[in-house]
């Protein structure tokens, strides 16, 4: 015996689209909402514009952490951008194998492993940085400076960064 089809779904408000604006007065409320609408927003941009770079967002903000801070470690690394020791270990696979970084031992400490920016890969992050400042100026246009700053200082104080 055959099954019987499912049964067509009611007809309701949301049928041919919507007819009238959600509410969402409490979730715009929420700072984590709100947040991550933002993040979402800006994301594919960021993904569509680091393809030919073929960088990753955890990957430019590796490569953006050892041109800044040359010589830190992997637990270091992971710890600045919030990633699991795991993830951070894929990602830091993928950019050794592409010769962008380098491991090291440190001077100090010949049993701790630190990561530097190879040449190719200070290359890289140089043009990676002019268009990830270019997408963060349109992404924000439509802030002031002033704006800008405050909301960055805001996000700042909530991730405790």
């Amino acid at each position: 015996m055959k099954p019987a089809p499912p049964a067509p779904h009611a007809a309701g408000p949301d049928a041919d689209g919507p007819s009238e604006a959600l509410d969402q007065t409490f979730l715009l409320g929420l700072v984590g909402h709100s947040a991550r609408l933002a993040s979402s927003s800006i994301r594919p941009y960021f993904t569509e514009r680091m393809e030919a770079y073929d960088l990753r967002q955890a990957e430019f903000a590796v490569l953006s952490l050892l041109d800044a801070n040359p010589g830190i470690s992997q637990k270091r690394l992971a710890d600045a951008i919030n990633v699991s020791p795991p993830n951070m270990a894929t990602v830091l696979g993928r950019l050794l194998e592409r010769g962008l970084i380098r491991r090291e031992r440190h001077a100090a400490d010949q049993r701790t492993q630190v990561l530097r920016l190879t040449a190719a890969g200070e290359r890289l992050y140089r043009q990676a940085e002019i268009t990830v400042t270019e997408l963060e100026r349109e992404a924000t246009s439509m802030l002031t400076e002033t704006e800008r700053r405050e909301l960055l200082r805001l996000l700042r104080k909530v991730s405790k960064r």
